[in-house]
């Protein structure tokens, strides 16, 4: 498989998620895939569509845009922007819900997916969640 292609298929991964197309997940991902994010962590592919399914409607109307980067090995990377519209509750603690704000937010974060054959078996994904709740006005100037 070339750089190139992983690099598609991690795209076509973080797009299925996006879109909830848990189905398109199973075919790009190893039953054993392992992914970690701020927010959760898995060691399965049930785990993983247990995870996207858990989503809340707190974000809706997402456009994501991808930069594939060209690396080596097993591996492929992607930089991505994600804008979003706060519309549903958030809950940011066991008794702490920020009601809808309306705001449209970014998120910016990477990517780091590890291939076993032409599947994605390791995905690790990073970005500030901070940068989440100054945009919906959480957090001071």
């Amino acid at each position: 498989m070339t750089n190139a292609a992983r690099a598609e298929a991690l795209v076509r991964a973080l797009r299925a998620g996006i879109d909830g197309d848990l189905e398109t997940i199973r075919t790009l991902v190893t039953d054993d895939v392992r992914a970690w994010t701020p927010v959760f962590s898995t060691g399965t592919v049930d785990e993983l569509i247990d995870a996207l399914e858990d989503r809340n409607d707190t974000f809706s109307d997402p456009d994501l845009r991808t930069t594939p980067h060209d690396v080596g090995g097993d591996f492929a990377c992607v930089e991505w922007v994600v804008e979003i519209t706060h519309t549903g509750p958030l809950t940011v603690g066991p008794q702490s819900v920020i009601e809808p704000t309306g705001a449209r937010v970014a998120i910016h974060g990477i990517t780091v997916a590890e291939f076993h054959g032409t599947r994605i078996c390791s995905i690790r994904q990073y970005w500030d969640e901070n940068e989440v709740l100054g945009q919906i006005g959480l957090l001071g100037p």
